[in-house]
């Protein structure tokens, strides 16, 4: 029988639950890598005290008795809420299912997974599950021969866009992953890169295997003019995830972006760089309603939802509490995790005034 404290670790309340007991069963070199930031963690931190320091400031006496939470995506896709499942690599690290289980719980939530181009699953096994609810996230690699089978294969397998992280030409310093000497567990591997020499992850003295890999094969000369080439062997839209000024999202759409996805990697990179939520104002007021943009970064609340909604964003993507829910419980945990988070915000709708998607404007906020 399960004792009361094992009763209550199955059974988070919210997101920040999920994380101390994921701490728990994930293995600490897995857990170190995908809970930590770049050097002192300072914008980690950030994108959680930002949201925080927003305050809300709701309608009284509107009509919430029927609710819809549904958005429609650039895609022409409608899913359930505005909130999406951010690309993670190596889910296998938190549960032996990985990214299989993740698209399911995506499947049962009705929204949208992006699948990272490091994944432990291939994009073609995940898409075989995915029900149309998959986009795919692009690293761009030195040999664009690669890069281009890894475009033609998403848009073959059924993806429905495509993700460009525009942030990561070098992997920003994890010191965790530097003490750990971060590498694949043996029987992992980047599934969707078959040849051998892109598919190994080598020890590296002094950093993380990963760290060592991305120097050696990631295109590290990558310009806006490689938005422009991927456009011109891709149907699918072409976002771009990594901005934070509001000048690059002016040249995103010059070049061609149908979405922006305003992120700075989890605080993963580039330490001291702001919260997400922090520019998202000035970018949406750039931008302008010409190209859809996305946010993630710290989202954990209801509330956090629903401040991206005001400030200029069409959806929010969740990263680690999906790899959390993951290592809780597989499919099962992701689902909650996500239940969790639809239900959080739909009170905070209730209770702000709010009963579309629509009524959600920035005069709810003061930043």
């Amino acid at each position: 029988m399960l004792t009361e404290v094992e009763v209550a670790e199955q059974l988070p309340v919210n997101l920040f639950e999920f994380e101390a007991i994921a701490a728990k069963r994930i293995p600490k070199q897995a857990f170190d890598y995908f809970s930590s930031g770049a050097n002192d963690e300072i914008t980690l931190r950030e994108n959680r005290n930002a949201f925080e320091r927003i305050s809300l400031y709701p309608r009284m006496l509107r009509d919430v008795d029927r609710r819809d939470l549904c958005v429609t995506l650039l895609t022409g896709q409608r899913i359930s809420m505005p909130i999406m499942i951010a690309p993670m690599a190596f889910q296998k690290m938190a549960h032996p299912d990985g990214e299989l289980a993740t698209i399911e719980a995506a499947n049962n939530a009705e929204t949208i997974m992006v699948l990272s181009t490091l994944s432990t699953c291939s994009i073609e096994e995940v898409a075989a599950r995915a029900q149309g609810n998959l986009w795919f996230q692009l690293y761009v690699y030195r040999d664009k021969a690669i890069t281009e089978s890894l475009v033609k294969r998403a848009e073959v397998a059924g993806c429905k866009a495509l993700v460009l992280t525009v942030d990561s030409p070098l992997l920003g310093r994890r010191e965790q992953d530097v003490r750990n000497g971060f590498h694949l567990p043996a029987g992992l591997t980047c599934s969707n890169l078959v040849d051998s020499k892109l598919n190994a992850m080598p020890l590296h003295a002094g950093d993380s295997g990963l760290a060592a890999y991305i120097h050696a094969l990631y295109d590290q000369s990558l310009t806006w003019k490689d938005v422009e080439w991927l456009k011109s062997i891709t149907t699918m839209p072409i976002l771009l995830k990594g901005i934070l000024r509001a000048d690059d999202a002016e040249l995103a759409i010059k070049h061609g972006a149908a979405g922006i996805i305003v992120s700075n990697h989890g605080g993963r990179q580039l330490d001291t760089v702001p919260a997400t939520i922090s520019v998202l104002r000035k970018i949406a007021d750039t931008v302008a309603g010409r190209v859809e943009l996305y946010l993630d970064g710290g989202v954990r609340r209801g509330t956090d939802v629903l401040k991206a909604l005001a400030l200029g964003a069409k959806a929010v993507l969740l990263g680690r509490p999906v790899l959390w829910g993951l290592g809780q419980g597989g499919r099962a945990g992701v689902e909650l995790a996500l239940a969790l988070l639809q239900s959080e915000f739909e009170l905070a709708m209730i209770l702000s005034g709010c009963a579309t998607l629509s009524d959600i404007t920035r005069d709810l906020v003061e930043q």
